[in-house]
């Protein structure tokens, strides 16, 4: 398998091969395709350990409130709601959001090993340089969401094992485009979805300035995978681009029925009294196609950001647009342009860092939506 690079931005070395990276004609081949974005890292600044950004110690009865809004938990959908009392469901809803956030925080190690990866073989200095800017970011989430999870539990869940086989092939692979379509659309425009979805829903304003917060830096990152997509998918030939695109349909399919299936959640369940095989069963019972295109047809859904994003990049044919097409509009998301979910609140994000820093934009907030 090769690296498939059609422009010398994502010229790629053997990670072991350290000698490329101090050739001296190197330092000056530099692209110029990043600049925008990594001189833009200054409007988005943010320290999670300074509460003058978020400050993790307000406090949250998690025995009386919902961390969500309840109707967004799919499980209440189903038999496994009538099983519970008021006080049962508030707990199931918030250790669903605890399941949610240990997920990102793997995530996010996910999103930091794999950048400071692209650090050690990309071969062209302002991608190399972009990618050590992510990687810096990407460790301050890690940082936040620890510490979310610390105030509120203590302690994150174990990563699900259908999500730690994904990041472990992405951040192993010597593929520079298994490494940004997995990781800089696939993961990237999940994450976006999910924090959209965690901040216009979250009852909690410590999950949402939190949600906000990493969406500034998201945002930005989700820009260098289109960036990849529109300087590489026009030039695939057609076993290449074959390649890619069925990688990305198994991956989504991978993700749909296994980030929140319910045998991924056995903990869960049996911490609320009920039977992880009887849930398991329960859901399987309720859930159908039709369940599934209801709960993407919401604008915030995770996997509906995910879609769009391949479908925008070119990535997605009539190939394997009936992988996606049995539970999303496609036409619907081809009309809604470039726009994404959360674009907004990462604005108003960017604005909120700003009045902290003292600073004046860089960039137009335009810079990570084109």
């Amino acid at each position: 398998m090769e690296n498939i690079t059609k422009d010398p931005a994502y010229n790629a070395v053997d990670p072991a091969d350290f000698p490329a990276m101090i050739v001296p004609d190197r330092y000056g081949a530099r692209s110029g395709a990043f600049d925008r974005i990594i001189a833009a890292s200054h409007d988005h600044y943010w320290d999670p350990l300074d509460p003058r950004y978020i400050d993790f110690a307000q406090p949250f009865d998690l025995t009386k409130d919902y961390l969500v809004d309840p109707d967004f938990n799919t499980d209440l959908k189903t038999a496994i709601g009538g099983k519970l009392d008021e006080a049962g469901k508030i707990k199931l809803v918030n250790l669903d959001v605890l399941w949610t956030m240990s997920s990102i925080l793997h995530g996010e190690q996910g999103a930091l090993s794999l950048s400071a990866s692209l650090c050690h073989i990309l071969r062209d200095p302002g991608a190399q340089e972009y990618a050590a800017n992510q990687t810096r970011e990407e460790a301050r989430h890690v940082t936040a969401f620890t510490q979310y999870v610390k105030a509120r539990w203590g302690q994150p869940m174990p990563a699900g094992p259908a999500l730690a086989g994904l990041l472990t092939e992405m951040v192993n692979s010597p593929l520079v485009w298994k490494k940004i379509v997995g990781m800089q659309m696939l993961i990237e425009g999940l994450a976006m979805g999910a924090f959209a979805m965690l901040y216009q829903h979250g009852r909690d304003p410590v999950l949402r300035r939190l949600c906000q917060l990493v969406m500034t830096d998201e945002a930005f990152h989700h820009k260098f995978g289109k960036i990849w997509a529109a300087r590489t998918i026009p030039h695939l030939s057609q076993e290449e681009h074959a390649l890619i695109e069925d990688w990305a349909a198994q991956v989504f399919t991978v993700l749909l029925f296994n980030l929140a299936s319910p045998n991924q959640k056995a903990p869960i369940y049996r911490a609320v009294g009920l039977d992880p095989e009887w849930c398991q069963a329960a859901f399987m019972e309720a859930i159908t196609d039709s369940f599934i295109r209801q709960q993407l047809s919401k604008s915030a859904n995770v996997f509906r950001v995910l879609v769009k994003t391949l479908l925008n990049a070119g990535i997605i044919t009539d190939r394997t647009r009936g992988v996606y097409a049995a539970y999303l509009d496609m036409a619907e998301l081809h009309a809604e342009g470039d726009t994404m979910v959360g674009d907004e609140i990462a604005a108003e994000g960017i604005k909120y860092l700003l009045a902290i820093n003292g600073g004046k934009k860089t960039l137009p907030s335009s810079v990570a939506a084109e």
